[in-house]
């Protein structure tokens, strides 16, 4: 590829990068910093990353036991720290997002709730989540939602926000909003709608129906289960072994492969085109397309 197309294809990449951050831009202003020191009070939890070089995968680890992994508000904002971490993660491939101590996720913490549930505080969380989560949908990077135990509410929404499901065999997804007078605020409902359909999606979310693993894979929702219960201990080698076959080659084709799913799911035909051509542009006369021609026989 010549010095000008290689930095033409870069400033296509940027551009993509930018288009993906760009989600909700507004709530970056004074909107955002208004929520954030409101979310920064209510402290509790972590959200942890580790990097794994050599796979090229991530643990993104939801870690607050003792309420069964509810986001606090600290959380919400480290959640979004450790998303734009992988969005500049050059050599990743992949990530599984996860709950510590064999349950997944409930939701928000009922603490943070009550201390902002006017309305106009309500909404700026809202925002601020939803911003978040596509973000991670968005990622370069495949996501994998390991369901161990429990996926509650907010914590449901949070593995509609990954490209697949894993549940292992006694785990449950349930969008109990309506339990709490609520609808879901992260976005889980509109990704639901998309991942199984507007009629299987009125019906969880209107019965706030518990969702088990083959029920969950009958329908869609669920990718594969694993068989391994929540808290064994080898869910997580369960999960990246299945994660292993789509990650296979070179980290800059793994993620041209995602963005190019992401802009035919999200832009309009024309404009997908366009992402395609200059996602192709990166990897076109790139080392693993130089080496897997060299490796081709030619026809006779």
């Amino acid at each position: 590829m010549s010095v000008c197309g290689a930095a033409r294809c870069r400033g296509a990449v940027r551009r993509i990068l930018q288009q993906n951050r760009a989600v909700c831009s507004h709530t970056s202003g004074s909107a955002a910093e208004g929520i954030r020191e409101k979310l920064q009070a209510f402290p509790g939890g972590s959200v942890e990353l580790q990097k794994q070089r050599d796979s090229g995968v991530a643990l993104l680890t939801v870690n607050n036991p003792a309420r069964m992994n509810a986001f606090s508000g600290s959380m919400m904002l480290e959640l979004e720290q450790r998303v734009r971490e992988l969005e500049t993660w050059t050599e990743g491939k992949a990530v599984i997002v996860q709950g510590a101590a064999g349950t997944f996720c409930s939701g928000s913490d009922l603490n943070a709730v009550r201390a902002i549930a006017n309305p106009h505080d309500g909404m700026k969380m809202c925002e601020f989540m939803q911003n978040t989560l596509t973000r991670l949908l968005r990622l370069p990077l495949i996501s994998v939602a390991l369901v161990e135990g429990r996926a509650l509410g907010g914590g449901a929404e949070l593995t509609t926000a990954c490209d697949f499901r894993l549940m292992t065999s006694d785990g449950v997804i349930q969008f109990v909003h309506k339990h709490m007078g609520l609808v879901p605020g992260w976005g889980g409902a509109a990704r639901l709608v998309r991942i199984v359909g507007s009629q299987n999606a009125l019906k969880l979310l209107s019965r706030a129906k518990k969702v088990d693993p083959d029920t969950g894979k009958q329908m869609g929702l669920v990718d594969e289960v694993l068989h391994c219960s929540s808290g064994e201990g080898n869910a997580l080698s369960h999960a990246e072994r299945w994660l292993g076959q789509f990650i296979q080659g070179p980290a800059p084709v793994i993620q041209a492969v995602k963005r190019v799913v992401v802009s035919g799911r999200e832009l309009a035909l024309d404009e997908a085109l366009q992402t395609e051509r200059s996602v192709f542009g990166t990897v076109w006369g790139g080392p693993a397309n130089l080496e897997a021609l060299a490796l081709k026989p030619k026809h006779k």
